[in-house]
């Protein structure tokens, strides 16, 4: 969703108040006794052509429950708005992870609400169209002290936090760009990052067919590229070029006139990761979004490694994490899940990508979250027998930032530096498999309390002894459409891979009669009583 541009006395006010942020804004790894509300809006404010591609997207506000952590601290309050109401179950789930904290003291700080409206909208834009909702969101928050935290950021997001006056604790949307395709490239341009050759960002199909057809005279031994719609999310807005049935025009066979007119033609022929996506869909998109075309980086074995990072309102760059992500779709390239942490032979040199990136957008005014997606070639002249090259940058929360807050949150432990692993209180190192798709047809029907009722018969919940287990999100997910969140600590990435694997045979037993087996992921391993 593109920014819109603020008149000059709104765009200051949007600074000042993001600047009270550096009095306000706490770690999750801190505890703090001072008195804070916390607005979370789990809004996905992004192309609604796109989300409608994602089964069960509406469910996806529930991701954000993982910031109810922030409720360990005692006098912090938590005002969480979703589209649909929340069932009770999934609440009363979330807040017994909590260490240390009382059930009932963290509910009674704890208070849902909810615009009733199951519309494509964005949850921003429901909210702002409710004044009886924003009315009693400004009369329960204590404006002085409080912060919005989201998805991710767009006008709609900003607009919100103006007409409350409370802070944004996310991008400033004027900044948006440096998230597209284009303005990745740029960044990893000037951060010094290795990336694949591209183009520049065209506004119609036919200069499409012309970026290309130069990319092609650079590369002229490239049998595929990637065509890249300039804003989308874990791989859509995606599509693949066959080159490969096109020698007729390749480099030194054909004119630069010919070679351009084929490739207008055979988009015709693109591979898309839907199913149902068509060119004439896809292409009435390019005079709005914008369009890249990018070398398809070739190789038997890929990997798909990330980095999280944060840029706090302090400007400073932190890595928070690294994975290898796990991708499906027709061509690999949509986002299923994730390990952590990434590979040691490269994890080192992601957290130093991470951190160039990081200061680049630090200085070009960024705030809060980003995320890195590489991809990971087998070379053995490269570091470690492993190419990276750059190919995404994520200025949002995204499908590893819910994994790793559960993590925090049953462990309580520290990300260390120096060798890129998780350490409980322990001081153990901790591994998990995580994913927002563990789906079948055989979970449809299945209720929030059948789930914690098979969690409990197969003893699949997360032991805080032996810190180990699954911890779920997504839960409201499942009776409609089959389909759950799932992650899985171990203390070793085998024992990780284990305890996924048995809460598929659990749920898959417990329902063995009711259609077809479920979706592994490969490759294989109120204010309580309503008083304050």
């Amino acid at each position: 969703m593109q920014s819109l541009a603020l008149p000059s006395m709104q765009a200051e006010q949007f600074r000042q108040l993001q600047n009270q942020l550096r009095d306000r804004w706490q770690s999750i790894d801190q505890f703090d006794t001072a008195a804070y509300d916390v607005l979370v809006v789990p809004s996905l404010s992004l192309d609604q052509r796109e989300l409608h591609k994602v089964t069960g997207i509406h469910h996806y506000e529930e991701r954000l429950l993982f910031s109810l952590i922030r409720l360990r601290n005692p006098n912090t309050r938590i005002i969480y708005v979703t589209s649909q109401p929340i069932h009770p179950s999934v609440i009363d789930y979330y807040l017994q992870l909590l260490p240390g904290v009382p059930i009932s003291h963290a509910r009674n700080r704890l208070l849902l609400l909810c615009t009733y409206d199951s519309s494509l909208k964005p949850l921003t834009q429901k909210i702002l169209e409710r004044p009886r909702l924003m009315a009693r969101i400004r009369q329960v928050m204590r404006c002085d002290n409080s912060y919005i935290t989201c998805f991710n950021s767009t006008h709609l997001e900003r607009d919100l936090s103006l007409q409350l006056g409370i802070p944004l604790l996310a991008l400033d949307p004027d900044l948006l760009y440096w998230g597209t395709k284009s303005g990745s490239r740029e960044i990893f341009q000037e951060s010094e990052t290795p990336h694949p050759d591209g183009s520049d960002l065209v506004q119609s199909p036919t200069d499409l067919a012309a970026v290309a057809a130069d990319l092609w005279e650079r590369q002229p031994t490239l049998q595929r590229m990637v065509i890249k719609l300039n804003e989308g999310f874990s791989g859509q807005g995606n599509a693949l070029l066959d080159l490969r049935s096109l020698q007729s025009v390749a480099p030194g066979h054909a004119s630069t006139a010919a070679r351009t007119e084929a490739l207008h033609q055979h988009f015709q022929n693109l591979s898309f990761q839907s199913r149902t996506e068509t060119w004439d869909n896809f292409s009435s998109k390019i005079p709005e979004l914008g369009a890249i075309a990018e070398a398809f980086l070739e190789g038997e074995e890929k990997r798909s490694p990330s980095v999280q990072c944060r840029i706090t309102p302090h400007g400073k760059v932190e890595i928070l994490s690294t994975h290898d992500q796990i991708l499906g779709g027709p061509d690999g390239q949509i986002f299923l899940g994730c390990r952590f942490p990434a590979d040691e032979v490269y994890r080192m040199r992601l957290q130093d990508y991470g951190y160039r990136v990081g200061k680049v957008l630090a200085e070009k005014g960024a705030l809060e979250r980003f995320s890195v997606d590489f991809l990971a070639i087998p070379n053995p002249d490269a570091e470690g027998g492993w190419e990276l090259q750059a190919i995404e940058i994520n200025l949002r929360k995204g499908g590893t930032t819910h994994p790793f807050m559960a993590l925090k949150l049953l462990t309580q432990g520290y990300y260390d530096l120096d060798t890129g692993l998780f350490y409980s209180q322990k001081g153990n190192p901790k591994y998990y498999v995580a994913t927002d798709n563990l789906q079948s047809d055989r979970y449809i029907g299945l209720l929030p309390d059948d789930l914690m009722d098979i969690v409990a018969h197969h003893r699949l919940h997360f032991n805080s002894v032996s810190e180990t287990g699954n911890a779920f999100h997504l839960i409201g997910c499942l009776s409609e459409f089959g389909k759950v969140g799932l992650t899985s600590i171990g203390n070793s990435p085998l024992q990780a891979e284990e305890l996924y694997n048995q809460v598929v045979q659990a749920l898959d037993d417990e329902t063995q009669e009711q259609g077809n087996s479920s979706i592994a992921l490969t490759p294989p391993l109120t204010w309580g009583n309503g008083q304050y």
